[in-house]
Order: structure tokens, then sequence, then C-alpha cells
């Protein structure tokens, strides 16, 4: 038997409910975990209450796709083996695995090995933000040294992933940021410069800075995109990678006079599903990680007991960095 949330109905935080399950053996092509550490990422909470890009199959439902811990059983034609140190990362529908939970059975092609000197803490909240950044502005984009990218929602463990991703490659990150409240330690954490959205004209500051940016990572979507489609440079690409809006999202090419302009969609999913990308962006964010280059943003860690107010304060928006669960 393992505690493991589940919710009985779509809602906010207060749905969750932690009870005891059984957990069984994995199958072929699977493994299970003792999970020491879960990672909090926004599609968990818009799976919850309903808002996700995919609905809940079936209730009870269950949550979470990034954690860390130790292999405890091993499925047929499975490489890993038992005790081994690991981390899973998002690459399955919450509708069949999850990992809110002191053991949990997930696909083995979901799991990476835990670098050295990564501890279970860590380990849970460093591969969704990295291979995010990673898989849309490198394996997609083709961000380079030279080029400049805009982000919002910089605050977020995606954003910062993104800051130190452009640092790393020798691309110039502005963020973007609602209020002052975050500005020192978004500069502190690699930012060329901050934008105050709430107190500044976007496309005036940041076309004085570049003159059009090669990317714009956008996590918000919505009728904001119409503004950020105005600062990207010719040729240059607006990656759309989450909705917090929760608005429509309308095409901005022929509004503003149909410019040189791409713009797409992407999820972690791109790379993490695929093996060959997911051996690239896994072997590109070790890399980081060893030559001091990356590192895991912490805002908080709360116990599963607590995951109400673990998803609460999610909400709140005050975070800076990825929150924790410890199991």
């Amino acid at each position: 038997m393992a505690r493991t949330v589940l919710f009985r109905e779509l809602g906010g935080p207060e749905v969750l409910r932690v009870e005891e399950l059984e957990v069984g053996e994995p199958g072929a092509g699977e493994v299970r975990i003792r999970v020491d550490a879960i990672g909090l990422n926004r599609a968990e909470a818009l799976f919850r209450s309903g808002h996700y890009i995919e609905e809940v199959r079936e209730f009870p439902g269950r949550l979470g796709t990034e954690a860390a811990g130790e292999i405890e059983a091993v499925g047929e034609g499975v490489a890993f083996e038992v005790g081994q140190r690991v981390s899973v990362v998002p690459a399955f529908s919450q509708n069949d695995y999850s990992v809110y939970a002191e053991r949990a059975i997930v696909p083995a092609a979901a799991v990476v090995p835990r670098p050295e000197g990564i501890d279970a803490v860590e380990g849970a909240a460093v591969w969704m933000p990295y291979l995010t950044a990673y898989g849309a502005l490198v394996e997609v984009g083709g961000m380079r040294a030279g080029d400049t990218v805009v982000l919002n929602a910089a605050s977020s463990s995606v954003g910062l992933a993104a800051i130190h991703l452009a640092n790393r490659v020798g691309a110039t990150p502005i963020a973007l940021t609602r209020t002052a409240a975050k500005k020192d330690a978004l500069l502190k954490e690699g930012a060329s410069e901050v934008i105050v959205t709430g107190e500044e004209d976007v496309v005036a500051r940041v076309m004085a800075l570049t003159g059009g940016a090669e990317f714009v990572f956008d996590a918000v979507a919505g009728p904001g995109v119409v503004d950020l489609a105005k600062v990207v440079a010719p040729g240059g690409t607006l990656l759309e990678y989450g909705a917090l809006s929760g608005e429509p999202t309308p095409y901005p090419g022929f509004e503003l006079g149909m410019p040189a302009l791409n713009m797409r969609t992407y999820t972690v999913h791109e790379t993490t599903t695929d093996p060959e990308r997911l051996r690239r962006a896994a072997a590109f964010v070790a890399s980081g990680l060893r030559a001091g280059a990356f590192r895991p943003v912490i805002d908080r860690t709360f116990e599963l007991g607590d995951i109400v107010e673990a998803h609460r304060h999610m909400e709140s928006n005050t975070q800076v960095g990825k929150i924790v669960v410890t199991a």
C-alpha cells in the first residue's frame, strides 16, 4: 500500500485527497519507483480543474508526471536496475500513469538516470523546465549564439531554465514580469534585461533594446500574442508553450500586415516521447548541470500530506522557481 493523491471531481486544490492504494507490480516496459520527491507543474492544476488540453477520462483521477526516487522493481524488457537512482520525466498522460504517491509505476521510457550530485528534490525539479526550454528553443527553434529570446512567466521554473539555457548557448534572454517584485531575482538568475509589463511599454522597450527578437517564448497566449508578435524579428519565431491566460488566442499575422512570422505550439512531449530527442536533450541538460550552468531553482517544498496547500501556493503565482513535494 502507498499513500496516493486522488481527486473524485474537477475543481480547485480542495478536491485533492491522500488515500492508501495498492501499487502492484510493473508490467513489460514499466518500473516501480519509490518516490522521494515530486515536481509540481501547472499542467496538473489545469488537469485537476478541467482546463487542460486533455480531459480526465475517469474518476478517481490521479496527478503527476515528474518525480525522483529509486527503482524498486522492473518489468520485462527494462534495462534499469533495482536500487538505481532516477528521475521521471513528463512523457505520458496523467490518465495512464501518475507520480503523486509514495510509490508509482511508470513507463521505463519516461525514466532517466539521476546525475551524480543531484539529490531527490533537485532531481524532481530539474527535468521538465530544462527539457521544455531546450526542446522548444534549441531542438525545434535552433536558437544559437547571438540570438535574443523574449520570455514571459519568467519566474516560473521553465522561464528560469530558459534564462539559464540562453546564457549557456550565448543568446540574450529578456525577461517579462508583471510587477517589479521579482525583478531583482530575475536579474540574479541571468536575465539580460527585465521588463515590468505593468509599468512599461513592452513593445517599445524590446524594440529599443533589440530591433526585434529572434524568439519569443510565450507561456500565456491569449490576445497578448498580438503585441508579442510585434517584437519578433523578420523570420523569427513565436513559440507558444502554455495558455495561462485561459483566453482564445488569435493568429496575429494578418492583423499585423502579414510579416515574416513563424508561430507554433510546443509541449515537452515533443521531446520526451521521441527517444532520440530525449537522448540529446538529457545529454545537454546533464552537461549544463556538470558545468554549473544549470541548476534547479526551488521555491518551496511541501510534504505529500500538504498537497492541497502546495497546489494553492502554485496557483498564487507568487513563487520563483519550482515547487516540490516530498513523499
